[in-house]
């Protein structure tokens, strides 16, 4: 039946329909997108340094509600608008001090990632068990994301938002990637497990195969994260190392170039020295070996004297090693580089980093970058170059592995320290660049999951905070605060065993990857046949 309506200005007795009502239309196609960004940012909310890590799993089931049975097209704007209002909020640190022309077009790039994504959630959607496919498909793209453009952009793997969380002790079990896989498959397992509750009230009948499967979803991640807390221990088992991690804090706005960085160095030695000041005294454990954070000299100790002699002061001042972040020339190349400095022996090891960050160590298409804006070529004068070898120091006896910074986002970077015989780990890092801003937070609970990841102690000694240490089961025992300069020492398990992520290293990823290939491949060839079924 069509119902019509007469209008007030009809005096002639005819009716005409009235034209329908493009409002409503435009009100209901907008849910969908609104939704998609809302439920991005809701992901944004569950990272740190806020502890809200639970609200990734509405995240997640709002975005499968959003995503399910939409066409390529729909899943790619809405997919998109998710990863903007995740990663817009997420990554507002990168504009801090470059202007907010590279932080908008790093999510914009970033964004197609996770809207490619969707369109491969909206295609397995249709399938039996769709959540397993789709929560693959999210980690396939969390690989793909870590490797290109220009090596990979890790930041914001679901992982990292996950350090106070229960799910929390699978990274123990298959690293970064299984975490997050079951953090994304428990989130679509809800959305599933609600819309066949909310289709068996419509219908009257409930589909028991696919409900259990639909709790299953949500009760196998949960379940194996309690299980998987068996894999999770600080207990010693090759002794204990007192370790000092030093926060000289940065010199605020005021000092020109070379100046600034030589207050840098003064402050990491002068609170160095405070600290031997305080052991001397008796107040503090005189710690086995210490360590600096990446750039505490970026004045090249083997190219001028006198920031050789100011770390040589403070290694005989706290008779200790001491691992020093410099910049260093070698051969007309320059390194982003730790020095193990002895302070009978002076300088008998370095690590070169291996992970340079893009556009920030060095600039990759230089010449189209100049281009647009020549301010932003000047802020990377010259490319840092990548060294070739893991980095483990042999500290007073402790086998320390290194992973300098941005490593820490890398899964191999971390990983490969360990499988070279490190018993904890640190990340040296310099946020001073990022101010205030959420990126220390964010970095440090990357640290936390490497932590459980590899069942080690791990260290983060920043220039301007917040530094802190780790225990193995990723609780943080000691932190600084921010621009201040402080200390931090104490005793800490050393650990040798691995963990199975540590052993298996890449595998998972792999296997979650090849689920994703085979759900995509299940419904392209269903819906090649539902086409052709159609067609007959």
């Amino acid at each position: 039946m069509t119902v019509t309506a007469t209008s007030a200005d009809d005096t002639d007795g005819t009716q005409t329909q009235s034209p329908a009502r493009p409002w409503r239309t435009k009100l209901a196609r907008s849910v969908p997108a609104a939704a998609a960004a809302l439920c991005g940012l809701l992901l944004y909310v569950s990272f740190p340094p806020r502890t809200l890590w639970w609200l990734a799993l509405p995240a997640f089931a709002g975005l499968g509600w959003v995503l399910r049975g939409r066409s390529w097209k729909a899943a790619l704007g809405l997919g998109y608008l998710f990863g903007l209002g995740f990663l817009l909020p997420l990554l507002v640190w990168t504009g801090v001090e470059v202007g907010s022309g590279p932080w908008i077009a790093l999510v914009a790039v970033e964004a197609v990632f996770v809207a490619l994504v969707g369109v491969g959630i909206a295609a397995v959607s249709r399938l039996p068990v769709w959540p397993v496919w789709a929560a693959a498909l999210w980690i396939a793209g969390e690989a793909v994301r870590a490797r290109v453009p220009f090596g990979g952009f890790p930041w914001g793997k679901i992982a990292f938002g996950q350090a106070d969380g229960v799910f929390l002790p699978l990274a123990a079990v298959g690293g970064t990637p299984v975490l997050g896989f079951g953090v994304v498959l428990c989130g679509f397992g809800l959305c599933e497990a609600v819309r066949q509750v909310v289709e068996g009230r419509r219908t009257g009948a409930l589909r028991t195969g696919a409900a259990a499967a639909a709790v299953l979803t949500v009760a196998v991640p949960l379940g194996g994260a309690l299980a998987a807390r068996a894999l999770v221990s600080d207990k010693a088992e090759d002794g204990t190392a007192t370790v000092a991690v030093i926060q000289g804090n940065v010199p605020r706005a005021g000092l020109e170039f070379n100046a600034q960085r030589r207050a840098v160095l003064d402050h990491h030695a002068r609170e160095t020295e405070r600290l031997a000041a305080e052991v001397r005294a008796g107040k503090v454990a005189k710690p086995d070996f210490v360590l600096w954070p990446e750039n505490s000299s970026d004045i090249d100790p083997f190219e001028y004297a006198d920031a050789w002699a100011v770390i040589d002061g403070a290694a005989k001042a706290i008779d200790a090693p001491i691992s020093v972040g410099s910049v260093v020339e070698r051969g007309g190349k320059l390194y982003n580089e730790q020095i193990l400095w002895d302070p009978v022996k002076g300088p008998v090891n370095t690590y070169d980093k291996r992970q340079v960050q893009p556009f920030g160590e060095y600039l990759p298409l230089r010449s189209l970058v100049g281009a647009i804006n020549k301010n932003w070529t000047s802020m990377v004068a010259q490319d840092f170059s990548r060294g070739t070898k893991p980095g483990v120091f042999t500290m007073d006896g402790t086998k320390v592995g290194l992973a300098t910074c941005y490593e820490a986002a890398f899964d191999w970077a971390v990983r490969d320290t360990v499988t070279h015989g490190a018993e904890m780990i640190s990340v040296p890092s310099n946020n001073a660049t990022f101010d205030r801003s959420e990126m220390t937070y964010q970095q440090l609970a990357m640290s936390r999951v490497r932590a459980v990841e590899h069942s080690r102690t791990v260290t983060v000694p920043v220039t301007s905070g917040v530094s802190a240490i780790i225990l193995p089961d990723g609780t943080v025992s000691q932190r600084t605060g921010m621009f201040v300069a402080d200390s931090l020492v104490q005793k800490v398990p050393l650990r040798t065993s691995e963990t199975p992520a540590t052993r298996l290293g890449i595998l998972p990823e792999m296997v979650l990857c090849a689920v994703a290939a085979a759900g995509l491949g299940l419904a392209i060839g269903a819906g090649v046949r539902g086409r052709r079924a159609r067609g007959v």
